[in-house]
């Protein structure tokens, strides 16, 4: 690849799957803005790993996020992070991601994950 020139995601369509650790990233945040915060921080870890602006949360991620209340939110998160092509034709960009969770019985051992669709 030549210096200056960017690399194309338009034919990336990739499935990945993600161990977030919330506890690092909210550490000494208030404790009624921990759930918005954690929605928002794993928003920007799908941004960094995907490489898209538009990252759409799933309505079961959120409630897990959720489920303990505001300030007591879950140490960790299994997500799988989908990069899809938008079919809407005035959109910004021309992929977005998806989180949604994973139901995993422990965060031991599990590495990043390419998923093959």
């Amino acid at each position: 690849m030549v210096k200056g020139e960017k690399k194309s995601r338009v034919n990336d369509i990739v499935t990945r799957e993600y161990t977030v650790n919330l506890h690092k990233r909210l550490l000494g945040k208030q404790f009624k803005k921990r759930a918005p915060r954690a929605v928002s921080e794993v928003k920007k870890f799908a941004q960094k790993a995907m490489g898209t602006t538009d990252v759409r949360i799933d309505q079961r991620l959120n409630k897990h996020l959720w489920s303990r209340g505001v300030k007591n939110v879950p140490v960790r998160v299994r997500v799988r992070l989908a990069r899809k092509r938008n079919d809407d034709e005035d959109a910004k960009e021309k992929l977005y991601t998806m989180c949604t969770l994973v139901d995993v019985d422990t965060f031991k051992g599990v590495g990043t994950q390419v998923i093959q669709e």
